[in-house]
């Protein structure tokens, strides 16, 4: 990508909004606000190399079998079909360069060893080299399912943007086409100056036996049932706008992060959906958010792909743990392009790195030790 490159850092520290109102902490006998010795911040933790050899990687998680499944857009394609299939708009970073087949998931075991499951979904490259493809994995029981953001306007004619199962032999089956299913059924408020037909489909996670596709560029959370019947859950365009939600998890409720529009520094929140449709604002002031987990303690974990900086930077990027009080405290730092985050059976956190910007084979899976 072009952007401005930096070696600036912002490391600030990051309160939850609903508490700007909190006692500030004493510092002169070092008492918290209950009056109790307050504990130093400990220093952000070294990430390790976990695995190497992807092609764009994304979102990622671990599946039944205990393997690290990652996402991965893969390089782009070779030929341009914009114009041929419906709907016949071009996304406004096009010509979009697409293929059949490139889009990739890996498949990582825990001595950190790379294999192939499919190379068979679609991949597409922008006039300003942005790379689409598949974006998130989920599971249903021992069911592999991908959520692929490169359909018709993105130079695919064949294979539209939508939730795809994957197969025993690796092919790759459309049980939901998102595409369609925006083309049908568009938001409130469309975003304006970059509206991609196909939408910018970013999360996926499972619930239950239902899965969710969260899309970034109309701004919706769609639930996609078993037998592959599609309805949406929330239009965050309606009473948001143009936040370009990206990241998704589920602890009772959904949790949704948010990557701004540019300058993207400060514009992301973490939002949490009850069932009954409401959306909270648990946290805000952070920056491009791509990443996101709760964990069993309800404590949140943050990725921001890039801080400080009005546009992607690399060794900017960092992970924030937030905890029920609100407070934040920074986890890891520095990280490269990261663009996606996911919490592995053992208790510690694994990143997709150099997520975009880098050759064929540049991407990386960090892993950051919270628990040895």
């Amino acid at each position: 990508m072009n952007r401005k490159i930096s070696g600036r850092f912002l490391l600030p520290l990051i309160f939850i909004a609903a508490l700007s109102c909190k006692k500030e902490t004493t510092k002169e006998n070092n008492l918290d606000e209950l009056g109790q010795v307050a504990k130093p911040t400990p220093p952000p933790l070294v990430p390790s190399v976990f695995a190497t050899g992807f092609n764009n990687p994304r979102g990622l998680k671990f599946g039944p079998d205990g393997n690290l499944y990652v996402a991965e857009a893969g390089i782009g394609g070779t030929s341009s079909t914009v114009g041929v299939c419906t709907p016949q708009v071009a996304p406004p970073f096009g010509p979009y360069l697409g293929s059949t087949t490139g889009g990739r998931i890996s498949t990582v075991t825990m001595a950190g060893v790379r294999s192939t499951l499919t190379a068979q979904l679609p991949t597409a490259k922008s006039a300003r080299q942005d790379v689409l493809g598949p974006s998130d994995v989920a599971f249903i029981n021992n069911t592999v399912y991908v959520v692929n953001n490169a359909g018709c306007s993105h130079g695919v004619a064949s294979m539209p943007s939508g939730v795809y199962r994957i197969n025993g032999d690796g092919s790759p089956t459309l049980i939901a086409n998102l595409s369609a299913w925006q083309a049908a059924h568009p938001v409130a408020h469309p975003s304006p100056g970059d509206f991609e037909p196909d939408g910018s489909w970013y999360g996926l996670i499972a619930v239950g036996n239902d899965l969710y596709a969260l899309d970034a560029n109309h701004g919706e959370l769609v639930k996609v049932s078993a037998n592959g019947s599609l309805s949406r859950v929330v239009d965050f365009s309606a009473t948001l706008g143009h936040i370009v939600p990206t990241a998704i998890d589920y602890r009772g409720n959904f949790y949704v992060a948010n990557l701004g529009t540019f300058p993207i520094m400060g514009n992301s929140k973490v939002l949490k959906l009850n069932p009954a449709g409401q959306i909270q604002v648990v946290t805000s002031g952070l920056s491009a958010v791509l990443g996101l987990v709760v964990d069993q303690q309800s404590q949140i974990y943050v990725l921001e792909m890039t801080t400080g900086n009005d546009f992607p930077t690399p060794g900017t990027g960092r992970i924030l743990k937030i905890g029920p009080s609100g407070a934040a405290q920074i986890v890891a730092e520095h990280l490269n392009f990261p663009t996606g985050m996911t919490m592995g059976p053992d208790g510690n956190l694994y990143v997709s790195s150099w997520g975009f910007g880098m050759p064929p084979g540049g991407g990386q899976v960090l892993k950051v030790t919270l628990h040895e």
